[in-house]
């Protein structure tokens, strides 16, 4: 339960962009919750939300074992809006019909505006033509008593609908996405116009009720934080800092596999700008020990994610040991947990903790952002002060550079790698692309080649480099480099560093969940 006095829940139907729909009415203002429709009636007015929104989803309504909700949601006086399967659904729920469509729509359309509504109103007028985004098969032939259309399609005649006396709204397209280029606004239109929500959600407030409820939770208690250097952890902690001072104790493992000069970096953020007590380790050698001969790439995940657990609670032990462990969970994997899929995050967060904690820790979890995006964490990081490098460094993975050393790892690979990765880096910001990027990195392939430096021939790696531009880190394109930046950085990794005699880039556009390497 979110337990901000002004939320709109997101009923997630299976649809692949249900967060989007949480991120367009945040970006409204509007704090929102995406849950399951297992969610009763009775549960739903419990939360005491503003609104509610049925996503969309892959089913069909007319299937027996497609997701449903409970009908007795529409008398509890509340508004709606249905958006592509929650049109469907919620006209097939109050009466009306729907039935497989001779011909699909997927894609961009236009819809011809025959009617205004709250919904539209200030985006469409009547007689208008406007672009959306289609993705349906089956479609509604009938509406239910006291609803009439607003917009229509050659494929969806009731491709948007009102009934203003109930509040409820349908429309067969995806306003979330940036192929309806007024979708925000009708989204807005729906969290304002038709629910009456102010739009005072922001970092601002959100940092203050954040602190509130860490300072609730914790008590006088101690608090350990294992922060790695990277944007989630660091912003966990300086937001702990804030709340509770000195009963905060942060843990710094050095795996071995970090990027150039990063323990440096992780020192002088928190003893030095903000003095946070930190408590460092050099750890590498053991993990290196461990993973000496090992290729497979989730063994690899589970013997640094299990290493990094001991070591933890070896310097926890040192320190007294703390009664909360703090995490950087982002919302994302709560969503994966609470989808219509059910998907696979009884592990939450799990790069440092594959498995799940041990109970022998015996730590109740502090998550104070696992509510966010990963673009809310970034500004939370700028309202809390963070140093703006800091915050919009470009994501790490847990194991580190493990996962961009495919084989066996040894430390002159990394060696090789961190200085290689350096420059690729350095070029990057030096051409002022840094921030048009979403992550950036470079990858020391398993294979050698034959190559001529000068007079000799050579005999060494191959390194691959990477980019990607992204909004969320779900779904991810490769960024266009031209082929001048491309020669240059391939020239200076190959001749300023020793083990590297050709250079890569890899093109290769990412679904979700897998932009990184292995």
């Amino acid at each position: 339960m979110s337990g901000y006095a002004e939320h709109i829940l997101i009923i997630d139907l299976g649809s692949q962009v249900t967060q989007l729909i949480a991120r367009r009415v945040r970006e409204a203002g509007v704090f929102s919750e995406v849950v399951p429709p297992r969610l009763s009636a009775e549960d739903i007015r419990a939360r005491a939300p503003k609104a509610v929104i049925l996503s969309g989803g892959p089913a069909s309504v007319t299937d027996a074992e497609s997701p449903t909700v409970d009908p007795a949601l529409f008398e509890l006086g509340l508004p709606i809006l249905g958006i592509c399967y929650g049109e469907q659904l919620m006209c097939q729920s109050l009466g009306g019909r729907v039935a497989k469509g001779d011909t699909r729509e997927f894609g961009r359309a236009y819809v011809e505006v025959v009617d205004e509504c709250p919904l539209t109103e200030g985006v469409w007028q009547r007689g208008e033509s406007h672009q959306v985004w289609m993705s349906h098969g089956d479609r509604v032939e009938a509406l239910p008593e006291g609803f009439r259309v607003i917009a229509r399609t050659d494929g969806a005649p009731y491709a948007a609908i009102a009934h203003e006396e109930k509040r409820l709204y349908a429309v067969q397209f995806h306003p979330e996405v940036v192929h309806t280029p007024d979708g925000e606004k009708l989204i807005e239109n729906f969290t304002h116009r038709v629910a009456g929500c102010r739009g005072g959600w922001n970092m601002a407030s959100f940092k203050e009720e954040a602190i509130a409820k860490v300072r609730a939770q914790v008590g006088d208690k101690r608090v350990l934080c294992a922060v790695s250097g990277g944007v989630d952890s660091s912003v966990v902690a300086a937001l702990l800092h804030e709340a509770i001072g000195e009963q905060l104790t942060c843990i710094f493992v050095d795996t071995g596999m970090l990027r150039k000069d990063e323990a440096k970096q992780v020192d002088d953020l928190f003893r030095g700008h903000f003095n946070i007590p930190l408590i460092s380790v050099d750890a590498s050698t053991r993990f290196l020990g461990l993973l000496e001969g090992v290729t497979d790439p989730e063994v690899k995940r589970k013997t640094i994610g299990k290493t990094f657990i001991d070591v933890f609670e070896e310097e926890a032990k040192k320190v007294g040991g703390a009664d909360f462990l703090a995490q950087g969970t982002l919302y994302p994997d709560v969503i994966e947990s609470v989808s219509f899929h059910g998907g696979p995050s009884a592990t939450i967060k799990s790069h440092h903790n594959v498995g799940g904690l041990p109970a022998r820790m015996n730590m109740q979890l502090v998550e104070p952002v696992r509510e966010l995006f990963k673009d809310e964490v970034r500004a939370l990081g700028i309202e809390l002060g963070m140093p703006e490098a800091m915050v919009w460094r470009h994501p790490f993975p847990g194991p580190g550079l493990a996962i961009r050393v495919p084989g066996e790892i040894t430390r002159e690979k990394l060696d090789i790698l961190r200085a290689a990765d350096a420059i690729y880096i350095e070029e990057i910001r030096n051409a002022g692309l840094y921030a048009a990027i979403w992550q950036a990195f470079a990858v020391l392939l398993p294979v050698k080649t034959v190559g001529v430096m000068g007079d000799a021939r050579t005999y060494e790696h191959v390194c691959a480099i990477r980019a990607v531009t992204s909004t969320d880190g779900m779904t991810a394109d490769y960024y266009h480099f031209d082929h001048s930046f491309l020669s240059r950085v391939a020239n200076r990794i190959i001749n300023e560093v020793r083990g590297i005699n050709r250079v890569v880039y890899d093109i290769t556009s990412k679904p979700p969940g897998t932009i990184e390497w292995e």
